[in-house]
């Protein structure tokens, strides 16, 4: 959604005033010549016998549809800069002419040195100015249109050399931001082949139209081999893309902002506005029926609305605390500032014809919105897979104690054991029961029995290694899983959590409450038995063990031959 109100103002100048030429140079003041005196010769017109009968341009109501006629230029103070100088003629693709000037008594035609894309569709003609000719005398352009539509022209004074300066500058930028952007699009199609996240075939989609909505309305992309069968198109060229890219920009937002979620109503809201946009795209063939007017109206209305709803929904998600939405508005408030204070200059008429604010500064906004909304893509992957790890967190752990549930304890003793005995080490067991836990609920209540589980798990960690893993294993019962640990290191460390556990006292209970526990040791390398079996031998020791008095460790002994 963010270059929808781009498009909106940019695409409502391109219907309202002429296109800029990129070329700078002088002003060259135009007056038009009513096609019902065009009748008169050549020779009469450009010597200059007819110039009164010319008039501004302001006042030749209808001259954008004039079929054939003539238009006097006159340079205002041009500068004498050096190098060959040059008029520039922009005007509409359906337009086509000659500039002719008068020279020693006799019509001469001022040669095409070269002919550049221009912003909307427009073609910059570039004239140089034969010997003879000087910078400052009146130059007189005979123009014919083959099209229906309004035309537009405009013109300047300049050089060669800083034409094609331009002409090269304008290329380079333009060429630069459609690569980045269809770089970046097809990155995220590439993504979307492995991971199947419907975020990245929407921003492969989005910023592909983007792209081509660049390409076209700069004029650049009418002149690339793969690009220029939309020439015929004219205008249709860049309003289907941005108004398509509407539609996958509301399906994007509302993915984003994860509206499924947190406001379903609003998230069917951006489902028909998308649906909307896409009519919008196909409401240009309205052109045929007289009914564009409306379209555009519609059109202009959607541009500004719907931007301004996107800015106010992601802000709200922000808040929410969806970051990737924060990311998406960054993206938006960035590209929207530069377009307004580009599309500000134009309609005020400041800009000049190679102003950076919108030749430099709207191409690098719009690559710089690319990033930011695919950093926010990225950040909405991180918080869907920070809460898929946190959801397999609770799913494995004991909501008690914060260790491993049974199930998760089984499954991760299964895979040490497979380990070890590919790797032929050792694995040993300590099943850990508290002592006199029915007595502790009886006398002082579960919530003190709970704090006393909870309340061992720190010692019993403060002997475990990394690799090691402990588990509840139901009630009072606990299971610690020693990787690549013998009878001979297993045992010393279950003493010292038997000697840990009995220091601790749990308070707010009434008296102080001590414990103890009873541990029961099981291990493959004096045992041969892995997995379950072997956790049954380390619960069958521990039953030893509180059975010859509690608060001692037991070693299951070797199985007899």
């Amino acid at each position: 959604m963010r270059a929808l109100f781009a498009a909106g103002l940019l695409i409502w100048l391109g219907s309202s005033v002429p296109a800029i030429s990129l070329a700078a140079g002088s002003v060259v003041k135009m007056r038009a010549l009513n096609p019902a005196n065009s009748s008169a010769s050549i020779d009469a017109i450009v010597s200059g016998t007819l110039d009164e009968q010319f008039k501004p341009l302001k006042d030749s109501p209808g001259h954008g549809y004039w079929k054939d006629y003539w238009v006097r230029l006159l340079p205002q103070d041009p500068p004498d800069t050096g190098g060959i100088p040059v008029l520039v003629l922009n005007v509409s693709r359906g337009l086509s002419g000659q500039v002719m000037a008068w020279r020693n008594g006799s019509v001469v035609t001022l040669p095409l040195a070269t002919s550049l894309p221009s912003f909307l569709g427009t073609r910059d003609w570039v004239f140089a100015l034969p010997e003879g000719v000087s910078r400052s005398q009146a130059l007189y352009a005979h123009l014919q249109s083959t099209s229906p539509e309004q035309q537009f022209i405009s013109t300047a004074a300049s050089t060669l050399e800083g034409v094609l300066s331009k002409g090269v500058e304008r290329a380079r930028v333009v060429s630069w931001t459609f690569g980045a952007l269809i770089a970046l699009s097809m990155a995220a199609l590439l993504i979307w082949f492995v991971i199947k996240e419907s975020l990245f075939i929407l921003y492969a989609g989005l910023f592909t139209l983007q792209a081509l909505y660049v390409a076209y309305l700069s004029g650049q992309g009418f002149e690339w081999p793969w690009l220029s069968f939309a020439a015929p198109l004219s205008e249709y060229a860049w309003n289907v893309p941005i108004a398509l890219s509407g539609g996958v920009a509301c399906l994007f937002t509302r993915e984003i902002a994860d509206l499924r979620h947190s406001s379903p109503r609003v998230y069917q809201m951006f489902g028909w506005l998308a649906a909307a946009f896409v009519v919008l795209a196909a409401a240009n063939a309205a052109k045929t029926l007289g009914l564009l007017g409306w379209v555009n109206d519609i059109g202009n209305l959607m541009f500004v609305a719907v931007p301004i709803f996107t800015v106010i929904v992601c802000f709200m998600a922000w808040r929410r605390g969806n970051q990737a939405a924060g990311w998406f508005l960054i993206a938006w408030l960035l590209l929207e500032s530069v377009t307004i204070a580009a599309a500000a200059r134009f309609l005020i008429n400041t800009a000049e014809p190679a102003d950076p604010l919108f030749y430099n500064w709207l191409p690098l906004a719009m690559v710089a919105a690319a990033i930011l909304t695919a950093l926010g893509v990225a950040d909405r992957l991180r918080a869907q897979r920070l809460a898929l790890t946190e959801a397999e967190k609770r799913a494995q752990t004991d909501p008690l104690t914060g260790v491993l549930n049974r199930r998760s304890l089984i499954e991760r003793l299964d895979a040490a054991c497979a380990r070890a005995r590919a790797r032929g080490l050792p694995i040993a067991l300590l099943f850990i029961d508290l002592d006199h836990f029915k007595h502790i609920n009886d006398s002082f209540g579960h919530q003190a029995g709970d704090a006393c589980l909870r309340a061992i798990i720190e010692p019993i960690h403060a002997e475990l290694r990394q690799s090691d893993v402990i588990g509840r294993y139901g009630g009072e019962e606990f299971v610690v899983i020693l990787s690549s640990a013998d009878a001979a290191a297993a045992y010393p460390i279950a003493q010292r959590i038997l000697e840990r556990v009995a220091e601790v006292r749990v308070h707010g209970y009434g008296d102080p409450i001590g414990l103890t526990c009873s541990i029961g040791i099981a291990t493959s390398d004096t045992l041969g038995l892995w997995g379950e079996h072997l956790l049954a031998r380390a619960d069958a020791a521990v039953y030893v063990a509180k059975h010859a008095g509690r608060n001692r460790v037991h070693l299951a002994p070797p199985i007899a031959a």
